[in-house]
């Protein structure tokens, strides 16, 4: 069996934890190198005889590779995808696709030129209510979708506070590039892929004095710093206009006063519209005159696995990927944007 060498870059929490362990139950791949730039990471069960770099450009250079995962922290994944498509890897990379829109072209453009796979982690796609989601939307029972809304708000769960996550250097920014490229993402997936023209937004950071109470497992992602740096929103919100017409507004967060963590998105649509609330879904049209309220039963599943699946998928066995990077490109441009006009207190054109 014709088997994909991969080599994982970043041997943190969602590398050691999710990437690892997927790669390691597919028959038809080979985690051939791995790269931190701490060692001892490295020193895991499994990876005794996996070829081990400090430097990801040497792994890239040197390793017995197809292909580069990358899940180190959001500002090295444009670098590490540039320099290993350039070197005629394939890349599959966790999100968000980039710090800046900028930096997520220079992934587009090596990507052209190299002629490899480009895919960065979009795991809501491949939920099993996604993907019911998805089939009806293209038999044209929902219509067109006109407005809607998405978000993932916490109680309590700021990430590794006072480490990168909270570094907007490092970060990009909090919870709006944090959580906001998995529900934004499946917003704008579910619509079409219609481009956004215009952006108003803002941000808050009201908890970064806060004693480190949390009643979400998501802050122990990250390793915190005592007195370290939290210049990121702990909370966004915004609006989108798309070039169809169509509108979605947003919010996000790490840290507000509500009765408890959700993610969710809801779109409404000519003839029906859902809601899509923590892999549940609800289903609203009507039928013979009738309103008909849908509660669908779907299992839940492991998209990160799926999505690394399909990847691989694609790469080794020429299944068309649902990925581009036009995709990749929309959604840092609108991150981008709810930054800018918060900043500036205005819309943002785009």
């Amino acid at each position: 069996m014709k088997k994909l060498k991969v080599g994982v870059v970043g041997i943190g929490g969602m590398g050691r934890n999710t990437h690892l362990p997927a790669f390691g139950a597919m028959p038809d791949v080979e985690v051939a190198a791995v790269c931190d730039v701490n060692p001892a990471k490295m020193d895991i069960e499994g990876l005794e005889n996996v070829q081990k770099y400090t430097d990801y450009k040497r792994m890239v250079d040197e390793a017995d590779i197809d292909a580069v995962d990358i899940c180190t922290p959001n500002y090295l994944h444009s670098p590490i995808a540039v320099y290993a498509l350039n070197g005629g890897k394939h890349v599959f990379c966790e999100k968000p696709d980039a710090v800046s829109l900028a930096e997520r072209k220079k992934m587009s453009e090596a990507e052209r030129k190299s002629g490899k796979t480009l895919m960065v982690m979009r795991n809501n796609r491949h939920l099993p209510t996604t993907e019911y989601l998805k089939t009806l939307i293209d038999s044209g029972e929902c219509g067109k979708f006109y407005t809607g809304r998405c978000g993932w708000i916490r109680r309590r769960g700021i990430p590794g506070k006072g480490g990168w996550f909270t570094t907007k250097e490092k970060s990009g920014g909090g919870p709006l590039i944090d959580l906001g490229v998995h529900m934004l993402d499946l917003a704008v997936y579910l619509m079409g892929d219609p481009r956004a023209v215009s952006v108003s937004g803002n941000t808050y950071r009201k908890f970064a004095d806060a004693a480190d109470i949390s009643d979400s497992v998501h802050s122990a992602f990250g390793e915190k710093m005592e007195n370290g740096v939290f210049d990121v929103e702990d909370l966004a919100t915004g609006f989108v206009r798309f070039d169809n017409g169509a509108t979605l507004q947003l919010e996000f967060s790490w840290a507000s006063n509500i009765e408890k963590e959700k993610r969710f998105v809801e779109l409404r649509g000519e003839k029906c519209g859902f809601t899509w609330q923590d892999e549940t879904l609800k289903i609203f049209t009507e039928k013979n005159g009738q309103l008909v309220d849908e509660d669908v039963k779907a299992p839940f599943g492991d998209g990160h696995r799926a999505n690394l699946r399909h990847f691989v998928d694609v790469v080794l066995h020429g299944a068309k990927s649902d990925f581009s990077s036009c995709q990749g490109e929309n959604m840092v441009a609108i991150i981008e944007a709810i930054y800018k006009s918060a900043a500036a207190g205005k819309e943002i054109l785009l």
